[in-house]
């Protein structure tokens, strides 16, 4: 007889905190993404997985989830927190900062995705509600994935990375009128008639629920948090916030509405105070776990051997799935001015399904909405998508770079026929933030110059606004002797790249013995190096940097300016000398 604790479901918190104390480190380490960790970790250990074989071999239970059921309540809190942190970062002000990519790119791509998704669905002979719901939960990509993968890639801040966050915020803030119109939906379930008045007056209650809810909990949580705010505690803080998102979310089971749905709204509430990136604080230390266990959970439900019944259809459903958002989104993506390379790029990488598939099928499925067979088939899928979209987003940013790649090459033929005019002009090879502030400088005093630079995107703009700075490697001989960099009075290097500053050095100093070359250089080492391959001044950053800080301190401690100067400028004469001296500086 198996021993029962008088604390429930003992077992599984104990192999799911192990499994996490694993798994999170492991993955950071080998930059797997964690979604797709903890959900390929549920498939393996849970009831269709590990458990399978937990009747026949006693001790696979002490590794695997023979039944969904003991961790189910775990994953509710799981999925009450996500869609609170979720509502957390969709604060008023974001939205309407990018409310031309949210409201509109993302509106259309919900609708448009939803409507040739679900015709495909009713076509293929399911029913209209089926059709109807499937395609609205279909048309959401997955925020966690997506925002963890441009997080990898660096590329959060571009044009590309904004696009796609904007249009995954208004996604998130979708999933609102799909669960009350699946509530609607399932309060006729077994009907026939009426169901359109019946949603759109399910959605009207819902919608006055929502403000009556959104606004008598700001007048409550907002003069709540300030009151207890000035005690520092932060147990009474951690206090509040559970108070808040649980409180929240049982008015809404009240009010007829799913109780994920008040977690989004006090989110939302949390979200418009001053109190947010506290809350962010207390709440990022179980982000990862509550996250885990809500993807673990949603491993536990995908029967994997579904995949031999059905292979055809999966295959075809996920490709299919795929194929219409990334049109979807790259024609959007195109239209808002991304150029096409980076659209496909886009377009791959929000073509997967989302998470909310999980709730929302989930919801369908209670409420007798959707068939329980079909939603099951439909989560793996759903599932399938998620575990190829890091190979999507590696075949965008492919397209992207290749495409990117072409550009620049026909950037850089244009611009051939101006090059031969820039004769007798300072060059400057980098135009980051030290070669713009020189720029600036020289444009000021009327010094004429030109300029290199390897960004095409920065080179595009800074070109159309009539800046003499084109794209290219300033280190490549033909290029440099296109603008006569014999005749040129000087060559300025300000790349941050330590060793492309020192090709650069030895292969102009090889080219144009007698250049007046200078250079920015990371540090002393660095500058030694530069100084032996032949640069006539040297810049390091750190001296430059301490020098001034000395300088400042010294005049607020009484020094007059012109002694700061003198000592100064013997510093610099200091280091001058000893980058002269091919002896390294004593230890």
């Amino acid at each position: 007889m198996q021993e029962q604790h008088a604390f429930p479901f003992l077992r599984e918190i104990i192999l799911f905190l192990i499994l996490s104390g694993i798994l999170i480190p492991t993955l950071q380490r080998l930059r797997i993404n964690q979604v797709l960790g903890f959900l390929a970790v549920g498939t393996v250990a849970g009831p269709y997985g590990l458990g399978l074989l937990a009747d026949d071999y006693p001790l696979m239970r002490h590794f695997s989830f023979p039944s969904g059921e003991g961790v189910s309540m775990l994953a509710e809190l799981g999925v009450l927190f996500l869609m609170f942190m979720i509502g957390l970062e969709l604060s008023a002000a974001r939205l309407w900062s990018m409310r031309r990519w949210v409201f509109g790119a993302g509106t259309a791509q919900v609708l448009v995705s939803a409507t040739l998704i679900g015709g495909a669905l009713l076509l293929y002979g399911l029913p209209g509600e089926y059709a109807t719901v499937l395609g609205l939960v279909l048309s959401l990509s997955s925020t966690a994935v997506v925002m963890q993968l441009m997080s990898q890639q660096q590329s959060t801040n571009t044009p590309l990375g904004q696009a796609a966050f904007a249009v995954l915020m208004l996604q998130d803030l979708a999933v609102v009128p799909i669960l009350i119109l699946i509530g609607a939906l399932g309060k006729d379930a077994g009907g026939d008639a009426g169901v359109a008045m019946l949603a759109l007056l399910t959605l009207a209650k819902a919608a006055g629920a929502i403000a009556l809810i959104y606004l008598a909990g700001g007048r409550v949580i907002h003069p709540l948090f300030r009151a207890f705010a000035r005690h520092r505690q932060p147990d009474v803080f951690m206090a509040l916030i559970l108070l808040s998102t649980f409180g929240i979310a049982a008015l809404s089971a009240a009010a007829g509405l799913s109780m994920a749905l008040g977690a989004l709204i006090a989110g939302l509430l949390l979200a418009e105070t001053e109190f947010k990136h506290e809350v962010e604080l207390m709440v990022e230390p179980f982000k990862g776990l509550l996250m885990g266990l809500f993807f673990m959970t949603v491993g536990m439900n995908i029967d994997t051997r579904q995949i031999l019944e059905a292979p055809l259809w999966l295959a075809a459903f996920v490709g299919g799935l795929v194929l219409v958002k990334a049109l979807v989104v790259a024609l959007l993506f195109r239209i808002g001015g991304l150029p096409w390379g980076r659209a496909v790029e886009g377009g791959l990488l929000l073509g997967q399904g989302g998470e909310f598939a999980f709730i929302v099928i989930g919801y369908a499925v209670s409420t007798q909405v959707l068939d329980a067979g079909l939603g099951a088939r439909v989560m793996l899928a759903v599932g399938l998508s998620l575990f190829i979209t890091p190979l999507l987003a590696r075949l965008g940013r492919m397209i992207g770079e290749r495409h990117d790649g072409a550009a620049r090459e026909q950037a850089a033929n244009a611009s051939h026929a101006s090059l031969a005019q820039a004769r007798g002009r300072i060059i400057i090879a980098g135009f980051g933030r030290v070669g713009q502030q020189l720029a600036k400088l020289l444009t000021a005093q009327g010094i004429p110059f030109v300029a290199f630079e390897n960004d095409a995107k920065l080179v595009s703009k800074l070109h159309a606004e009539g800046v003499p700075v084109y794209f290219g490697n300033a280190a490549r001989p033909e290029l440099l002797r296109r603008v006569h960099a014999d005749e040129a009075p000087a060559i300025v290097l300000t790349m941050d790249h330590p060793a492309s500053a020192l090709q650069a050095v030895r292969g102009i100093r090889r080219e144009f013995p007698d250049a007046r070359l200078f250079v920015r250089s990371r540090d002393e080492k660095h500058a030694r190096a530069l100084r032996q391959a032949g640069a006539s001044v040297v810049v390091p950053e750190t001296l430059e940097a301490s020098l001034q800080l000395s300088a400042f301190v010294l005049e607020a401690m009484g020094l007059d300016e012109r002694s700061v100067d003198d000592i100064v400028d013997h510093e610099r004469e200091l280091f001058a000398a000893q980058l002269l001296d091919p002896r390294p500086p004593a230890a």
